[in-house]
């Protein structure tokens, strides 16, 4: 489907932009938080070389232009007489993942397949399963050649991604907030790297990355304070999630690991200024671009060198034991993973926007009277 619509353009349009010029001139890659094409169409301007779907995407792009999507759900029901609501919802989440992963085609041929990667997220409802997680890894990926499919870092979920890894899946890991997570995501991938190249199957041109959603850690360690009557100087809770993200980072490249850190779920711009440099993916929704942009923030071509403040870091250790779990190597047991308090509330989202994505379809198809 084609959507079409003028974009505003970031104020001083026409200068370098700090998008863009992080993008040329650092190995930091940029990828859009969305597969809404008309967002799309203008982060890959800004220098964008990837994007994501999933059911809370696809549910706000039909709602952002639902005069343009519900003659096509209806044409999809007319096409497939039988398929319910969900059906037909996931089958919008994969449409719109195809359309999205055209756009990314040149990014993906100029970077042999390390970018141009569309993420499509795996139905939260099987995240008890790691055998149908796998599977469904395995469909989406042969949606389009540039797909990237979005696996929980939960138990259930790492031992999904070593399989889809063994049976050729590029991973982006997602519901991860985490140090324990990303090394335990990392360790899966390179376990089924290990199994492929023990039956010469090849581990080259993959595209996997592991993201930490910063943003949604901060979240929880504000709610967890609050619930705890532990007082912290705010801006601390600002820098827990680049905390995490530089740290994981840091040990991903001394351990050589063929994955690559994703920042996601922004809440401030130093999930992107802090990171820059890095061989490593960020990814802001649309909205954070274009602010980011028109605030100018400075690009500090090594900033993901520079520590965060040591005594932030102490200071979140005594007060805040939550981050200690986070932060350290050793803070989770992989087993714990699913009763994080960030990992219950997005998965719960996750599982709400699968039913919300329901109910629209079922309201185009089913309108009140």
């Amino acid at each position: 489907m084609t959507i079409t619509a003028q974009t505003p353009q970031p104020a001083g349009a026409g200068s370098p932009l700090p998008l863009r010029l992080a993008a040329d001139t650092t190995p930091t890659a940029l990828w859009n938080d969305s597969a809404d094409p008309i967002e799309l169409a203008r982060s890959i301007e800004f220098g964008a070389v990837g994007a994501t779907c999933n059911p809370v995407i696809a549910y706000t792009v039909i709602k952002s232009h639902l005069a343009e999507w519900a003659p096509r759900i209806t044409a999809m029901a007319e096409e497939h007489p039988t398929a319910g609501e969900s059906e037909l919802g996931w089958m919008v989440v994969k449409e719109l993942s195809v359309d999205a992963a055209k756009l990314l085609e040149p990014a993906f041929d100029a970077s042999d397949g390390v970018n141009g990667r569309l993420s499509i997220q795996t139905d939260p409802r099987l995240h008890r399963d790691a055998k149908a997680l796998a599977d469904q890894a395995v469909e989406f990926s042969q949606l389009a050649r540039n797909i990237i499919v979005k696996i929980p870092a939960t138990r259930t979920g790492i031992e999904a991604i070593e399989d889809a890894t063994y049976r050729g899946v590029s991973i982006n890991a997602t519901v991860s907030f985490t140090v324990p997570q990303a090394i335990a995501v990392a360790e899966a991938i390179e376990r089924g790297f290990s199994r492929r190249e023990a039956e010469g199957l090849p581990t080259e041109h993959f595209g996997s990355v592991c993201t930490i959603m910063g943003g949604r850690l901060d979240d929880w360690l504000r709610a967890w304070t609050a619930q705890h009557r532990v007082l912290v100087d705010p801006g601390h809770l600002e820098w827990a999630g680049v905390a995490a993200l530089k740290k994981a980072y840091r040990l991903y490249k001394d351990r050589g690991y063929r994955v690559r850190i994703l920042s996601a779920a922004f809440r401030n711009s130093m999930q992107w200024s802090e990171l820059i440099g890095g061989d490593l993916v960020v990814s802001p929704p649309f909205d954070w671009q274009a602010r980011i942009n028109e605030n100018r923030i400075p690009v500090r071509p090594h900033a993901i060198d520079e520590p965060v403040d040591p005594e932030i870091i102490a200071t979140l250790r005594s007060k805040v034991p939550e981050f200690v779990r986070a932060y350290d190597e050793g803070g989770m047991r992989i087993d714990e993973f699913e009763r994080f308090g960030a990992t219950v509330r997005t998965l719960r989202q996750f599982l709400e926007a699968d039913a919300q994505l329901d109910a629209l379809v079922r309201d185009i198809l089913l309108p009140a009277v």
